[in-house]
């Protein structure tokens, strides 16, 4: 069969690249080795998780503020099953909402391990049809990523988890170890949390969320300790034996080798990163190798070299998330399409969706200080908004940091409800090289969360914000 383009890969790099290439008149075809579409995303991933955040958001609401609102309730309780069962239709909607996109622009759709056997074929080999072999212009892979999992932490998939299988536990944990300090530990961690598990999260490094701003890191790690983690910063994990009831962890401290803290608990949720997935793509069959990360090389317009062979997503540079990966579909789709489409890596926002949520885009004072440039700061708290006090969402705060000299906005760091919808403001802004007085000059609906950016702006502007 001959394509204009094929895509490897239906997450939401890959599906978004087909409905791209498909609207500007190219013959596609996508190639998923699942039985469903949608990637990591949306069926084990970003969909899945925020359906459960959302869930225990609400039983946490329930049990802790309902009150407080003069919502009496009686015999309140989880229901883990019917929480999972939710999640699962949420993630059905979603991957049969891909489904209907792909039929809806006449992409193709081929389920199977797609391999390549030169730089113009792949081979897919189909559970029931068979083998099939593809041939095509052009390849985009975007063919994702998975968990890192070290050898020596015994990951049996029942106690020892990744995030996979973290979101399928039908009962509520008494203890849970997490880790990893990062996005996705979090995420999860804060589901059992507030569903009444203990969870601990051990760190290698000296603060949670290492790539985001500093700021940040300090004010989720006083909310989630509210919520009940404990935390333990500078530590590594160096055995891990499971069993059929529970899970022994041991962590060092790096700060004195001799200090060795031993957990025992039901379960162990690996989340240290993850890891490019090219597993059996026959790369070797084109010339293309992988990097010290186990990464694709590509150049400025995402191809390798191998002309007509692209990459986009989590298996190329960068990082890995879903937003980045659907600009890198686009963006490949137009190329090909001979446009001049653009990305601007540096306004690519970052989003942990705990409760508070954390957003930021753009510099970290940690890199400006770190690469000399003037700047300087203005910060609000969410305490001092009515519409948090009105929704009892006081935790966090929004951070603008403009230059010095120019005032021209350099980063934007929100902790707070709704900062994940909140960043896209900044982003717009920042996009067109706005000033810290022009997002203060902006008239912001009141009473509204978006009034703590503007707030944050004038406090960089000239250190004057108005409602503190």
């Amino acid at each position: 069969m001959q394509y204009d383009v094929v895509i490897i890969g239906s997450g939401p790099g890959g599906y978004v690249a087909a409905i791209r290439c498909a609207q500007l008149g190219m013959r596609a075809a996508i190639v998923e080795r699942y039985a469903t579409l949608g990637g990591t995303c949306l069926n084990v991933g970003c969909i899945p998780s925020k359906a459960l955040l959302d869930s225990s958001e609400h039983y946490y609401a329930a049990k802790h503020h309902f009150k407080t609102h003069g919502i009496d309730l009686k015999d309140l309780k989880v229901n883990m099953p019917q929480m999972i069962r939710r999640k699962n239709q949420v993630v059905l909607e979603n991957s049969k909402g891909v489904e209907f996109l792909m039929k809806k622009n006449k992409v193709d759709v081929y389920h199977g391990h797609a391999s390549f056997l030169n730089p113009k074929t792949i081979q897919v080999d189909q559970k029931e049809e068979g083998k099939v072999e593809l041939e095509a212009r052009n390849f985009i892979i975007a063919t994702g990523s998975k968990p890192i999992v070290p050898p020596h932490f015994h990951y049996d998939k029942k106690r020892v988890i990744t995030s996979t299988e973290a979101l399928n536990i039908e009962h509520v944990p008494n203890k849970m170890l997490i880790v990893g300090g990062g996005v996705i530990g979090l995420e999860l961690g804060s589901v059992y949390a507030r569903l009444g598990t203990e969870v601990s999260v051990v760190e290698y490094l000296d603060r949670i969320l290492p790539n985001m701003d500093a700021d940040c890191s300090r004010e989720l790690s006083k909310s989630l300790k509210a919520l009940g983690f404990q935390f333990y910063l500078r530590h590594a994990v160096t055995e891990v034996h499971p069993s059929e009831n529970q899970v022994k962890v041991v962590a060092q401290s790096r700060d004195d080798v001799s200090k060795k803290i031993v957990f025992e608990v039901d379960y162990c949720l690996v989340s240290i990163g993850r890891r490019p997935y090219t597993d059996g793509l026959g790369l070797e069959n084109v010339g293309i190798t992988l990097d010290e990360r186990g990464r694709i090389p590509v150049n400025d317009h995402l191809e390798t070299i191998v002309p007509g062979i692209y990459a986009i997503g989590d298996v190329v540079r960068g990082p890995m998330l879903a937003h980045k990966a659907e600009e890198e579909g686009v963006f490949v789709a137009e190329w090909l399409a001979g446009q001049k489409p653009h990305i601007n890596y540096h306004l690519i926002p970052n989003v942990v969706y705990t409760w508070p949520e954390v957003a930021g885009v753009g510099y970290t004072e940690e890199e400006l200080k770190e690469k000399g440039v003037p700047y300087k700061v203005g910060k609000f708290p969410f305490r001092a908004l009515g519409r948090a006090r009105a929704s009892m969402d006081l935790d966090g705060m929004a951070k603008v940091i403009a230059h010095a000299e120019t005032d021209e906005i350099l980063g934007v760091h929100i902790v707070g409800a709704r900062a994940a919808d909140m960043i896209a403001e900044a982003v717009a802004l920042m996009e067109f090289r706005a000033s810290a007085e022009d997002a203060a000059r902006m008239s912001h609906a009141h009473p509204t969360y978006t009034e703590a950016f503007r707030e944050a702006a004038l406090a960089a502007t000239a250190n004057r914000p108005i409602h503190l």
